[in-house]
């Protein structure tokens, strides 16, 4: 839609120049409700009222009833300025360069004998700060490192050279633990207190690499001139120094000073990562999450945001790197987009960084509303999958049989987004005879649907069958007989590469290996085969059980079972003496069985055939062999 502009606009369209500036937006209660930046301000503005516009576009547009704008000298100028007035003013329609949360920062404060101390209020009244922090415990741990290595005084005193002077303040317990070198007292003196913190600036910045040659440079002078003491104090906080830098994140041995933004899109919200990369190493990384207020892309917004990040993280860098070729450029900066090397491994691990970023949010909040977690399932496999609803009740088929033999299928189900064991179902096939799959899963989804058709029971949104093209032919074959193949939705997955196949798609969907869509359907899957062969197995022992024993006249099912469970296996019932045969089942039943088993040897005959006297019996054998 189009919206025409008020009178007083329309006049003011006309007289825009073709320069570079920022444009500001009324309400016609005199609100200021949007500031943008533009290259050439007549063609950006006008292009809002001589254009199709739609969703949040459109009804900004709607609200504007004055337009002011301002010309600048560049584009950069426009940039800078758009980003003062948005935080001075905060507009409706613009998005904020905020933070959800409070990050800590180190504070140098601005003194004659400055402190170090981490806050999370940021004062930049109150001194020089260094950070934010996206861990506090690596905020923590270079704090520690800052305190082993300089005598830097942590009391709250007012020092200044009056005081000290004085002597108005005693020396404190730091001083005697060697934490501090006593300034408050003159035993350090204004300027080799100045030095270290120079140094510990430095390393709040990153530079590690010249602060450990200026150690290592101190040590070796204090060496020569055989100050062995200093020279032994020196090497040791330069292999405090080392070991940090050893366990710091090294990105590159090549690259010095650059600086890396990477972005990504999902749903309404824009991801940027950027990363500051001091002598090769890693020395800050922060991602921020950006709700999109205008249907704004990562070319609306990367400049801001990494003005921005700069600013904060008080970036001297000259060159960044970016995922794309940008449509501005920034005076002093050089643009990069890397497409190999060091570079590009860099872009990768920005993006590692926001997928990190994105997963622990998610995991955040399926923490707090475990509901939450389930509905987002759904919407993705709707969206994997390309159905037109969430699959909120989902039924999957899997056959079992050796070689024809006992076939079964088994049916598992899953609802909003969770097992459903109750309505788990076993299913006997009936028309088949042999190894034939295809008419088993046929057989067995008409039975199934047919029934549900019947009772008029609620259908699933999405049906999963184990098994390629083949199966899921079989099953589309039966829905479309019974009129459900545009009501139901139906996937074949094939559990070699784990593909999945659609009816009338002639190419399989591969799904990400990690993506919880395709966990779901392979846990469902392999419930299903859990389950069908459960109950594969009952049906084969009780075959053999048939078989074999249940045959003999006079035997029943449970007197068989009871034989299994004590001799294990048929052949073992073979094998049994009649006597034991008795012991465990009767006289009677043992008889019967025994005479199955030996056609040729009655029951009769082994009991006839037994001493009657077997001790007497083997007394004489015993006789004999002494006799012997």
């Amino acid at each position: 839609m189009i919206v025409s502009p008020p009178a007083d606009i329309k006049t003011t369209l006309t007289l825009l120049p073709d320069s570079p500036g920022v444009y500001q937006y009324f309400s016609a209660e005199g609100e200021l409700i949007y500031v943008g930046k533009a290259k050439n301000l007549k063609r950006r503005v006008n292009s809002y009222f001589n254009k199709e516009q739609t969703g949040k576009v459109l009804a900004l547009v709607r609200r504007v009833a004055r337009l002011e704008y301002i010309v600048v000298e560049t584009e950069f100028d426009a940039l800078l300025l758009e980003n003062n007035l948005i935080k001075e003013h905060k507009p409706h329609y613009n998005i904020l360069l905020k933070d959800d949360k409070t990050y800590p920062w180190l504070c140098l404060t601005k003194e004659p004998y400055p402190r170090l101390f981490p806050t999370r209020r940021y004062m930049p009244e109150q001194g020089t700060y260094f950070g934010p922090y996206a861990s506090v415990r690596m905020m923590h741990t270079l704090l520690d490192l800052i305190h082993d290595m300089f005598p830097l005084r942590n009391c709250r005193h007012r020092l200044s050279d009056s005081v000290v002077s004085g002597g108005k303040v005693k020396l404190c317990l730091q001083y005697q633990m060697k934490r501090c070198a006593g300034p408050c007292q003159g035993l350090q003196s204004h300027e080799a207190y100045a030095e270290q913190i120079e140094q510990i600036k430095s390393l709040l910045r990153g530079h590690i690499k010249p602060l450990l040659q200026t150690l290592k440079s101190k040590m070796l002078e204090a060496s020569a001139r055989q100050d062995f003491k200093t020279a032994q104090q020196y090497k040791e906080k330069w292999q405090l120094l080392e070991q940090y830098q050893s366990k710091s994140a090294v990105v590159s041995d090549k690259l010095s000073d650059v600086d890396v933004l990477q972005v990504k899109e999902k749903d309404d919200f824009l991801y940027f990562n950027y990363m500051r990369i001091v002598d090769g190493l890693m020395v800050q990384a922060h991602t921020v999450e950006l709700r999109k207020k205008l249907d704004e892309t990562p070319q609306d917004l990367w400049q801001s945001v990494l003005v921005d990040f700069r600013q904060r993280y008080a970036s001297s860098a000259t060159e960044v790197f970016l995922p794309f070729e940008p449509e501005w450029q920034m005076p002093g900066l050089k643009i990069t987009v890397p497409k190999i090397g060091d570079g590009k491994k860099l872009l990768d691990l920005s993006a590692r960084n926001i997928d990190y970023f994105i997963l622990e949010k998610s995991r955040r909040l399926d923490l707090v509303d475990p509901d939450r977690h389930r509905k987002r399932l759904l919407a993705d496999m709707q969206k994997a999958l390309g159905m037109t609803e969430p699959p909120a009740h989902i039924e999957c088929f899997d056959n079992s049989n050796m070689l024809g033999e006992y076939p079964v299928s088994a049916m598992t189900v899953s609802k909003d987004g969770k097992l459903s064991k109750r309505d788990y179902r076993h299913f006997i096939v009936r028309t088949v005879e042999g190894p034939d799959d295809y008419a088993s899963m046929e057989e067995i989804i008409d039975r199934r649907y047919s029934r549900l058709l019947r009772e008029e029971q609620p259908l699933p949104q999405l049906v999963i069958v184990d098994g390629g093209k083949g199966q899921l032919s079989s099953a589309y074959k039966v829905l479309s007989r019974l009129g459900l193949e545009r009501r139901i939705f139906l996937i074949g997955i094939a559990e070699n590469l784990e593909e999945i196949y659609k009816v009338g798609d002639p190419h399989p969907l591969l799904l990400d290996k990690k993506s919880e869509v395709l966990k779901h359907i392979q846990l469902l899957r392999d419930e299903a085969h859990r389950f069908g062969i459960t109950h594969y197995r009952k049906r084969h022992v009780k075959g053999v059980v048939k078989t074999e024993l249940t045959e003999i006249k006079g035997i029943g099912q449970e007197t068989a079972q009871t034989l299994l469970r004590q001799f294990k296996s048929v052949k073992q019932i073979r094998q049994t003496p009649l006597d034991a045969l008795t012991a465990a089942i009767g006289a009677a039943k043992a008889g019967l069985v025994f005479e199955y088993f030996h056609p040729e040897n009655t029951a009769t005959d082994a009991m006839a055939n037994r001493p009657e006297n077997p001790s007497e019996n083997h007394s004489e054998n015993d006789a004999a062999r002494s006799d012997a």
